[in-house]
C-alpha cells in the first residue's frame, strides 16, 4: 500500500496535516525595522528596545525579526539607510534620535515608532500628542526645557559663571525654539549664551579653540551628540572646561549630565510595537511625553577640574561617578 493511501486510512489523517500546515504559514515572523543614528555595537539601549519586545512576548528569531540599520554618528547616512528599511516592506520602523526624521521623508505609509526630542506638533510632524494622525506615534521629551535646566544646574555648581557655550547640531529643526528658551533662562542667571553649530564631530576641535579664546566659562550640549559623548568629554578635559549634557556624558568623563532616562523609553517602544502589529493605527495612538529624567555627578572630574560639587547636588544625583 502506498504512504499517501495508508495515510488516508488513520483517523483523522486527512485533516491533522492541513491543520499544522496552517498554524504554521499563520506563525509568521513580524518585520521590524530598527533606526539609529548610533554604533552598529548594539547599545544599552538598543537592548532595553528587546527586552520590552521579550516581555510583550515577542523573541528575536522566533516571532520577530528586527533589521537593524545604524549610521555610526553620520547624519547623512540616515536617509539612506531609512530608504533600505523602506525598500524591504517591513512591518514597522523604529527610529531613535534623529533618525525619525529621515524615516519621516522615506515613507508615509509604513508605521513609525519614534524615540526622538523636541516638540513634534510645533514642528509638523504630528497633528496633536494625543491624535498624531498619518503613520507616525511613539515617545518624546521637550529639548527647550532640558537645555535650560541643564544650563541652571551649571550655574548651581558654578556660581561665577558668566559665560556658557551651547553645542548644536547643524539644521536642528526646533533650535530657535531651544534657544529662546534658554536665553530666557540665561537672562535670568546673568549668563551669556554663546551657540555654535557643527555639522559633525570633525568639527569638534575648532569649536573648542574658539570657546578657549572667547574663554567661555563652561558649556552644554544637546543630546543629539550622545554618541559622541566620549571625545566631547576628552576635549573638554583637555580645554579645561566644565560640561553638562546628556547621560552619557558624564559617564564618558563629563562634569554632569541630565536627561531622559533613554532605557526606559525604549522599552516603552516596544508597547507601541505591539499595538501596532496587533491592528492599531499609529495616528490613533496618543503620543508619550517622557516623566523620567536622571542626574548624574562625576567627582572625579569635579575633582581633576578644581571645582567642588555643593552637597544639596550631590545628594539629588541619581547617581555619583567617583
Amino acid at each position: 500500500m502506498r504512504r499517501r493511501e495508508f495515510l488516508r486510512l488513520l483517523p483523522g489523517a486527512a485533516t491533522a496535516w492541513p491543520l499544522a500546515a496552517r498554524a504554521r504559514q499563520s506563525e509568521r515572523l513580524a518585520r521590524i525595522g530598527y533606526l539609529s543614528p548610533d554604533s552598529a555595537s548594539r547599545t544599552a539601549l538598543d537592548d532595553a528596545f528587546l527586552v520590552g519586545l521579550r516581555d510583550l512576548g515577542y523573541v528575536e528569531g522566533k516571532n520577530v525579526h528586527i533589521e537593524f540599520r545604524f549610521a555610526e554618528g553620520r547624519e547623512g547616512q540616515l536617509p539612506k539607510l531609512a530608504t533600505e528599511l523602506v525598500d524591504l516592506n517591513v512591518d514597522l520602523i523604529v527610529t531613535r534620535g534623529t533618525g525619525d526624521y529621515a524615516a519621516q521623508r522615506a515613507t508615509t505609509t509604513i508605521p513609525i515608532v519614534m524615540m526622538t526630542a523636541g516638540d513634534l506638533v510645533a514642528m509638523g510632524i504630528v497633528a496633536s500628542l494625543a491624535h498624531p494622525g498619518g503613520n507616525i506615534t511613539g515617545l518624546t521629551f521637550f529639548v527647550p526645557e532640558l537645555m535650560a535646566k541643564r544650563l541652571e544646574l551649571l550655574k548651581e555648581v558654578l556660581p561665577s559663571m558668566t559665560r556658557s557655550g551651547v553645542l548644536f547640531l547643524l539644521n536642528v529643526p526646533s533650535i530657535g525654539q531651544i534657544l529662546g528658551v534658554m536665553g530666557a533662562t540665561a537672562e535670568t542667571l546673568g549668563v551669556k549664551l554663546e551657540p555654535i553649530e557643527v555639522s559633525g564631530p570633525g568639527e569638534f576641535e575648532s569649536v573648542f579653540s574658539a570657546w578657549a579664546h572667547s574663554k567661555i566659562d563652561a558649556f552644554v550640549i544637546i543630546d543629539l551628540f550622545g554618541p559622541n559623548s566620549a571625545t566631547i568629554a576628552a576635549l573638554a578635559a583637555k580645554y579645561h572646561l566644565p560640561s553638562i549634557g546628556p547621560l552619557q556624558l558624564s559617564a564618558s568623563g563629563g562634569l554632569m549630565g541630565y536627561g531622559v532616562n533613554f532605557a526606559d523609553m525604549c522599552r516603552r517602544a516596544a508597547a507601541f510595537v505591539d499595538k501596532i502589529l496587533k491592528g492599531a493605527k499609529p495616528g490613533d495612538i496618543p503620543i508619550e511625553q517622557a516623566t523620567k529624567f536622571n542626574f548624574v555627578v562625576n567627582l572625579k572630574t569635579a575633582k581633576a577640574l578644581g571645582i567642588e560639587i555643593p552637597a544639596t547636588l550631590s545628594v539629588l544625583a541619581d547617581e555619583v561617578i567617583e
